[in-house]
């Protein structure tokens, strides 16, 4: 991977409306319930 695309998928698992957030953590895909989660924590 190049320095980007590094970065990138970085900033996509820190994003919460991003599938790779979801993913890195054991989901496979963002679920629908996605905001109400996030709220909680």
């Amino acid at each position: 991977m190049s320095a980007k695309s590094d970065q990138d998928n970085h900033s996509n698992q820190l994003n919460h409306n991003n599938d790779a957030y979801w993913q890195s953590r054991g989901e496979d895909e963002r679920p629908d319930d996605w905001e109400d989660r996030e709220e909680d924590n």
